[in-house]
């Protein structure tokens, strides 16, 4: 329960009174639960439309993207962000790439690929509140995304030695995290369909290809940036 609590306040701004001390090897751990804090992001996103029934789907849809946002604080989205950057600016220079990822400012082409991610989510949104089973994507959506996290740190170097997610590299249960990772897999081609699983799986092999041939391995802002392109593949699929 400690290590699901601990990745539900990594990963969200929901305000919990956690104030405890884990060794270092806990904090590994806490990533197998980070699908199932997608789960529960999703189901905030589900109880929204609870008080919103008679909005139209697009007022529905923007305001289910802002508590998106809101609630994981926009902590992927600065990863993305950051990777746009780093991606334009660094002219395939991997200390410089790094260099610009590192900066707290973001240029135009970071906001250009935030305006667009956002968008695309914003009329898929629209278009998934009109299928019968909206409820159970907006739930599994989120869940699969942060399984793209579980996927990279399981068969990529983690660059960053002093990054937030250095402990959680060290110490991630990998041969816990295979069962896992075929269970999210089996979930989502129940729900979402196969095609849509391969395309996610694709997308995710191409952001490592990448990340390995610019960076030398993934940080913390690559981890970011394959959620949010993950479940934007995902809503485009399930539509």
């Amino acid at each position: 329960m400690v290590n699901f609590l601990l990745a539900l306040q990594f990963l969200t701004r929901i305000p919990l009174p956690l104030n405890i001390h884990v060794p270092d090897q806990q904090w590994g751990r806490t990533v197998l639960f980070y699908p199932l804090v997608g789960a529960v992001i999703g189901g905030l996103l589900g109880l929204i439309l609870v008080f919103i029934p008679h909005f139209s789907n697009n007022i529905q849809a923007a305001i289910l993207l802002s508590g998106w946002v809101l609630i994981t604080g926009g902590l992927h989205l600065d990863g993305l962000a950051d990777c746009a950057d780093g991606w334009a600016g660094g002219l395939n220079n991997r200390a410089r790439t790094l260099e610009i990822m590192k900066d707290p400012h973001i240029g135009v082409l970071a906001v250009v690929i935030l305006i667009l991610t956002l968008g695309i989510k914003w009329i898929a949104l629209t278009e998934l509140l009109a299928q019968k089973n909206y409820l159970l994507l907006l739930i599994i959506i989120p869940f699969l995304g942060r399984s793209a996290i579980l996927v990279l740190m399981a068969n990529s170097p983690y660059i960053n030695p002093n990054g937030l997610a250095k402990n959680l590299n060290k110490y991630f249960p990998k041969k816990e995290a295979v069962p896992l990772l075929l269970l999210c897999a089996i979930i989502g081609i129940y729900s979402v369909g196969f095609w849509v699983i391969l395309s996610a799986i694709t997308l995710i092999f191409s952001i490592r290809y990448l990340a390995q041939q610019r960076l030398g391995g993934v940080n913390g802002d690559v981890y970011g940036a394959s959620v949010e392109l993950v479940e934007t593949i995902l809503l485009l699929g399930v539509i």
